[in-house]
Parts: C-alpha cells; structure tokens; sequence
C-alpha cells in the first residue's frame, strides 16, 4: 500500500524512474541543524567576547590600554563637548555618551581598537532631527530627550540585528558610497562651524552646506572678537601636527615621543585658550551679565537624573520619518571604521557582535541621558597608534571622562565657544576623502566615482539624510545592474609552449578586451563548437540577456540546418520566414560555409547560483539552437562549483548524456501546457540522433586504480574546461562522416 502511495506521487509530481545522485534537501537540513545544543552555547558566549581574553590579562596588555586609554581620554573630552554643540545639546551631553560609550563597548567588542562615543555625522543628523520635530511640534520637547529618544530606538533597532545575525545587509552598501556622505558631511560640518570660529551670527548654521557658506562669506564684515580665540586655535592645532610629523621624520628615533605631543595638542589648546578667556573675561562682563566672548558657562557636575529613560509614544512616533537614517549611520560608520583598523593590526571583527555591542551601548546610554553613539575614526586611530593591547582600554577612557565630569566642571565654565570650534573643524577635516582616494575610486571603478560624487553634491547641496539615501539607492541600482547586464564571453585558444616537449592550452575571449596581449592570436575551437563563459551568476535578471547572446551566436555563425530554398513560402514559419526567393541561392551558399554545430560548452567557473527562471532560459537556449541546427547539439559543462547547481541542471535534462529531443522543453511552466503537439522535426531527430548521443554517454566503470573526479552518471559535467573542450572536440563529425550520415527531415 505504502509502495503503491510512493508510485502514484512520483507519477503526480513528474519524479524520474532513473534518477541521478545529487544533493539532497536532507543533506543542508542536516547541515543547519547539527549539534543544535553546542551552536546554543557557542551564541550566547559569543554575545560575551571578554569571555575569551580576560583570562589572559597581564601586565604588559595593561601598560598599553593604560597609555591608550589615558592618551584618548584626553581628546575625547573636549571631542565630547564639542559635538554636543553640533547636536545643539548642552556640552554634558556629549561627556554623558563619552562615558557611556567607551565603558560599555569593552564587554561585547570584537575590536581593541574601536573608540564608541559622540562623532561628528551622528551629532549633525542629531542636530537636524531635533529641528524637524520642534519645528513640526514646537516646544512640546526638549532637545535631550529628544536625543536620548532617538538613542534607545536606534539602539535597540541595531540591537536587534546584531541578535539575529543580519549584519550582512551592511554589506550592500559599498565603501565609496560610505565615503561619499561622509565626505560631504564633513564639509557639512566645518561648514557651519566656520561661522562660530569668527564669531558671525545671523542666520542658520544648519542650512544645506552651499547657503550657510555664501552667508558666512556675507558675514564676514560682522567678525566678532571670538575670532581671536578661534583663529589662533586652528592654526596652532595645525602647526603642533604638522611639526610633530616633520620632526618625527627627521629624528625616527624620536617618533614616539613626538607622537604623544601631537597627541596632547587638543587638550593643550583648549587649556590655553580656557586660560586667556579667563584672563581676559572676568573683568569685561558686562552691566546685563554677558562676556564679549561666547563661553561654556555653567557645566553641570556628575550625571544628572540617572534613571530609566522616559519613552513617549507619541514622540517615538514622531522620530519614526527620522529613524532610517540614524540607524544607517550608526551601523555603517562603526562598522567601516571596525573593519578598517582589524585589516591595519591583522584581526577580524565579527560584524554582528559589534552591531550588538553598538545597540547595547545606546540602548544603555539612555539610563545616563546620552545621545547616540557610534565608533569615531580620528579617536580609533589615535587608540590604535597609542599600542592599545585589548578593548580594556576603553574603561581607562571611561575614568579620564568620569574625573573630568565631576572634578573639572568648574573650568569648563572658561572654555571658549569658538575654541571649540577649531577643536571640531580640525577633527572632522580629516573625514574629507583626499584626491588620492579619490582618484582610486576613478581606477578602480568609474561608476562608484560616479556614486561617491552624487553622495557628496547631494549632502552639500541638500541634507546628509538625503546625501545617506541617495548613495545608497545608488549602490542598490548599480548592483542591480551588474546582476541583469553580466558579461559573459565566447572564447577562443592559445596554445602556450615552454619548450618544444611541454605545452598547455588556456582559453581566453575571442574579442580584443585588453586583458590579454594584443600581439596573441587568439585562434577559435574546433568549427561546430563554441564556448561561453559566464561572470556572474545565472539568475532570473539575466538569464534572457544570455540566453539571447548564445543564441544570436549561433545563428550569425553556425549554419542553418534548414533548407528553405525547398521550402514553399507558404509552410515557413510566420515568424522565420527564411531568405527571400531572390537572394536565397547566395544565401544558402554563405550558409554553407558556415560550420555544423556541434557542442555548446559552458564555463561555471563564475556561476556560484543559479535559479529555476534561468534553468528554463537555458531549456530555451538547448531548444533555439537545436531548431537552427536542425539536429540535436551537446551541452557541455565545466567546473560547476556547487552541488545545487549541478542537481538542478540534471533536473532540466543536462549532463546525463539523454537525447535533448527527448526531453521536457519547460523545467517549470508558468501555465501548464496539455495536450499539445511536439513539432514534427523533433519526432524525426529523436531516431535518427538517440545513437549519436547514447553514444558519447557511456563511460567506463570505475577501477581501484582510476576513479573519475566527476561521477560517470553525468558524462557531459567536467571538472574543468579542457577536459570539457576536448570532449566536445572529440566528437565533431569529419566531413566524409558527415556524408554518410543520412539528412534530417525539414519542416
């Protein structure tokens, strides 16, 4: 009874009586699913990377982090401050994500050198989001919890993708698409803080890029005395750098140490330029209580109402048009700069984990009242360049950022607005892609050129959020692209010879394409065989395209097997009509020249997937050409890289060696076709050509002494191209052969 229920669905389903053994949906089940218990434990203790090195803790690891985390420490707090101002956030705000970041980031990293806190991109997006909700709900919020808002959604988002292990839709988006926005946030950037150096004021500092520098331009008759702080600032951040680099060249002995003096340079500015407002500020206040410079005033001391984060529903729902984008950053920035500096020192990052380790932080963040934070690129390499040894480091940051929140409150009251400024225009120049990488961009792929400029002049010319969606549609439209416009070749042979005794044949495109030498002659395959190599996988986007390239092919280079000069008009087909009864002579004379097609050879090399709808393309390419041919033709196929690929190709009737002409001309039909009628050529080929073809599929049994790469059930796969070219080569017909071979049938 069981038997019989088998029969009769192997029969509903079209199950072949003969099967070929191929990869099984047991064999990837049993794959994903193995040892269920042990992949539950190695998840969790993923989630915990500190777990793996903390044991290992000695004190040459702690000298380094020391030196690192201290070094860090001192530029992240003026940092901190600084971007605070850019998200339009009272200056504790960015000491409050400083603290939170660095902390909470050691015990779920998977980077030593990665630095969590406030950065440049992400305090602007802040500062732009704020002002899309106050504008459109005027005063119901203020600005942090707004901020603080916006930090725990993100973080969660992330949080959430890391946890399910979808790290790897960050690697849609390319480098120079990443480069782009970043690029023009930059600009962005030192855009707006241009006008706070100079003391200019007057209109919005966060306008898009193009408008806030015509203002400054128009400004600049109105330059405050703020400019003497700011100015002077800039230019000594600049001079200590670029000393240090020179002196560093000359005296390579001394590089260390004069590393850690450029180091310092942040901090050392802003205590000088902290000292002159002083000086110069407290006795200048004026009658009304104002300075005649802008200062930090008032920085409240310690954290201030540490707690759960208040969630307003209607605010989260408020932030939902803005939410997109700051996640975007979020993960991408941190990523980049995660992956960048783990190829620089020789360790690979886990993706996932550092989007949980990224999502925990904000989301955590919240209960101290932070804002969002990611990974920023000028403190990484600072803490990769001060020999930071584990991600320990970053709580040797965390006391620096803690003793400055609650011992040097009290003097960040003197720090001068515009000093900070410097402090921001020098970091975030830095983010700006310089000529060289851009230029790289141009060699390597003039389309990502095209990408990184769009993300730029749109971010300049319009809003970061805009510039972010931009690159990013951009790369999806481009990956498209590649994806249904492959390239794919029809090659030809060179023969290489070392030695009068050794040589060796290599397949190259019959079209000069500047890869290869333009002085070989590139000589084609035997007549009657052709062969095609793929780039890209066969998928439903391209599968018409090379479908449509063999086929045209074929039928400029290959002869027709028909005869249509015997042919009444009235019996072509409607849509093959054939030559026109004046030409048709010449016609079938040039016709005639044209070599019998034999074997089609198909390079897999580059085919790593491949799909129903392109299965039936290649179904579609078998009939096209057997049609022109007017009898059957081999398909050969070599270096098939996947199992999968090789089960559905048998599937379609490829590589066992069965007569084409016997096979189903549909793999999976949209509509199934009943009842028709095969046309009569088939019928006629399937006789005169199932010997020819049986013959090519019968191979040897295998022996101790000589088992086959490829399984002898599937003669026409080869595991490589050679091989699967001679085959094909082998079995050309001579021309005294081919006379004695009776004519197929015309239609």
């Amino acid at each position: 009874m069981l038997s019989t229920a088998k029969r009769v669905g192997n029969r509903i389903i079209g199950y072949p009586e003969q099967t070929v053994t191929t990869i099984s949906t047991d064999t990837y089940l049993k794959t994903v699913v193995k040892d269920p218990k042990n992949r539950a434990v190695n998840y969790l203790t993923s989630l915990f990377p500190i777990i793996g090195w903390i044991t290992r803790y000695n004190l040459g690891w702690l000298t380094g982090d020391l030196i690192a985390g201290l070094t860090v420490g001192m530029v992240l707090v003026p940092q901190g401050m600084s971007y605070a101002q850019i998200a339009t956030l009272p200056p504790q705000y960015g000491l409050y994500s400083s603290f939170v970041g660095v902390l909470v980031y050691c015990f779920f990293a998977t980077s030593k050198d990665v630095s969590i806190g406030p950065v440049a991109v992400m305090s602007l997006t802040v500062a732009e989001i704020i002002s899309a909700v106050d504008s459109k709900y005027p005063g119901k919020w203020d600005s942090p919890l707004i901020a603080t808002t916006l930090a725990f959604v993100c973080g969660f988002i992330v949080l959430g993708i890391g946890l399910l292990r979808l790290g790897w839709l960050v690697e849609f988006i390319p480098t120079p698409a990443v480069s782009g926005f970043m690029t023009g946030s930059a600009i962005n950037i030192v855009a707006g803080q241009v006008p706070g150096l100079m003391g200019i004021t007057g209109f919005n500092t966060r306008a898009a890029t193009y408008q806030v520098i015509i203002n400054t331009l128009k400004g600049l008759p109105g330059t405050t005395l703020d400019a003497a702080w700011g100015l002077p600032g800039l230019v000594a951040l600049y001079a200590i750098r670029i000393t240090c680099d020179q002196l560093s060249k000359r005296y390579p002995r001394r590089s260390r140490q004069f590393f850690f003096v450029s180091v310092t340079r942040n901090a050392f500015v802003v205590i000088v330029l902290t000292i002159a407002a002083w000086l110069y500020c407290r006795d200048h206040k004026s009658a009304s209580g104002k300075y005649p410079i802008k200062i930090l005033q008032s920085v409240p001391a310690g954290f201030q109402n540490v707690g759960a984060p208040v969630i307003n529903s209607e605010l989260v729902n408020a932030l939902t048009p803005h939410i997109p984008v700051a996640t975007i950053i979020l993960l991408l920035e941190h990523i980049a700069i995660a992956k960048s500096f783990g190829r620089v020192n020789g360790y690979k990052i886990n993706p996932n984990q550092e989007l949980i380790a990224i999502g925990v932080t904000n989301t955590i963040g919240t209960l101290f009242h932070a804002y969002p934070a990611t990974g920023s690129f000028s403190r990484s390499a600072l803490k990769s360049k001060s020999g930071v040894r584990t991600p320990l480091g970053g709580v040797v940051t965390a006391m620096v950022v803690l003793v400055a929140l609650y011992g040097l409150t009290s003097a960040f009251y003197w720090i001068p607005n515009a000093g900070l400024s410097a402090v921001i225009i020098h970091a975030v120049a830095d983010l700006v892609a310089s000529p060289t990488q851009v230029y790289s961009y141009w060699r390597v792929s003039p389309l990502e050129f095209i990408i990184w400029l769009a993300a730029v002049l749109v971010t300049v010319f319009s809003s970061i959020e805009n510039g972010i969606y931009t690159s990013i549609a951009a790369s999806f439209a481009l990956l498209l692209v590649r994806v249904a416009h492959p390239r794919g070749y029809f090659l030809g042979k060179v023969t290489l010879r070392r030695d009068s005794t050794e040589s060796r044949e290599v397949f190259v495109p019959l079209r000069k394409d500047g890869v290869t030498n333009q002085y070989v002659k590139v000589d084609p395959l035997v007549p009657g065989v052709i062969l095609y190599r793929f780039e890209e996988s066969y998928l439903y986007p391209n599968c018409s395209l090379i479908n449509s390239a063999i086929v045209d092919y074929v039928k400029e280079n290959m002869r027709r097997g028909i005869d249509f000069g015997a042919i009444h008009l009235a019996d072509r087909p409607w849509n093959d009509p054939g030559p026109t009864r004046g030409n048709s002579e010449a016609a079938e004379a040039a016709n005639n020249e044209r070599p019998v097609l034999h074997a089609v050879v198909l390079d897999f090399s580059g085919v790593s997937h491949i799909d129903t709808t392109a299965i039936q393309a290649l179904i579609d390419t078998r009939n096209e050409v057997q049609r022109w041919a007017n009898h059957p033709v081999e398909f050969h196929f070599a270096t098939i890289l996947s199992p999968w690929i090789r089960r559905a190709l048998v599937a379609a009737g490829f590589g066992i060696g069965t007569p084409a002409v016997e096979l189903s001309r549909e793999i999976a039909p949209v509509v199934p076709y009943r009842g028709g009628r095969r046309e009569k050529w088939w019928d006629d080929a399937a006789s005169s050509g199932l010997e020819d073809m049986e013959a090519h599929s019968e191979s040897p049994p295998p022996t101790s002494e000589a088992v086959p790469i490829v399984p002898i059930e599937t003669p026409f796969f080869h595991f490589d191209l050679t091989s699967a070219v001679r085959a094909a080569e082998a079995g050309v017909e001579k021309p005294a052969d081919r006379a004695d071979t009776p004519p197929m049938k015309s239609i």
